[in-house]
């Protein structure tokens, strides 16, 4: 596998930070003016942004995470539904699955009614691909989730067509014939930032697995693959601690700007 540069790190950190906003100008980051698609869900709210320039090969697929109470209530569906329908052969969360098996309402003057999330997605990367692009795939919580799929459905369409994956704070997604199934492994970056609870979810061992290298960004560095276990314990440590911690000399020079020199 090879590494995440810092500047690729930047820059899907910032396209999905950038995707939760109604409006998003992809013209400002080197995208294309007709270089986007919008993806929308059920109730015609954005879940999916596709980008490309015709003169890069690399087209994104950014998803957002939850943002309404609806999604987060998917996250207590934790019992797993079958992939077949997408072509693969493995269970997910229930909620994943929901999200990307929902109706998906027109958003453009080429979308037709009748498509799921997923279809509609497929559909548009697959035209992409066709045109010789390949596909990078970022999303932010359960959009990282449902991203690893939507990834390996066009790998297996498309072999070869996936450059990269590139998720923050994701819960896991699937059982461990997931684990052993999944075909991007070897290209899928998991940043996972300080406390991050979501990352520990579902809270169901050895039932839920997580795929691709971890980056742990903790304490002003950079773990690679730590155990589960190995996060939740230092983050338990952490929390218990944390109140202590404001009593070190260290906190009280760190905060000398605070006052007026004289």
């Amino acid at each position: 596998m090879k590494s995440l540069k810092r500047y690729q790190y930047e820059k899907y950190a910032v396209l999905c930070n950038l995707a939760y906003p109604r409006v998003f100008k992809q013209t400002r980051y080197g995208f294309d003016p007709n270089g986007q698609r919008i993806i929308s869900n059920r109730y015609g709210k954005t879940v999916v942004r596709i980008l490309w320039s015709k003169d890069k090969e690399e087209a994104v697929i950014v998803i957002k995470g939850s943002h309404s109470l609806t999604d987060w209530l998917l996250t207590f569906a934790m019992w797993q539904r079958s992939c077949k329908a997408f072509g693969l052969d493995y269970r997910i969360h229930a909620g994943f699955h929901y999200i990307l098996n929902q109706e998906s309402l027109p958003a453009h003057k080429k979308d037709k009614l009748g498509l799921t999330l997923f279809e509609r997605t497929i559909k548009i990367a697959s035209e992409l691909i066709e045109d010789g692009k390949r596909i990078t795939i970022t999303g932010h919580s359960s959009g990282g989730a449902i991203g690893c799929i939507i990834a390996d459905a066009l790998e297996t369409a498309f072999p070869k067509s996936i450059k990269r994956i590139v998720t923050f704070g994701q819960p896991a997604v699937g059982g461990l014939k997931f684990k052993k199934n999944f075909q991007l492994a070897h290209k899928t970056y998991r940043i996972c930032c300080d406390l991050d609870i979501v990352t520990f979810l579902p809270p169901l061992p050895l039932v839920y697995w997580h795929v691709g290298k971890l980056l742990w960004l903790y304490n002003g560095r950079i773990y690679e693959n730590t155990p589960t276990i190995v996060r939740l314990g230092r983050s338990l440590v952490s929390w218990i601690i944390r109140p202590f911690s404001y009593h070190l000399m260290s906190k009280y020079i760190r905060n000398k700007d605070f006052f007026d020199e004289r």
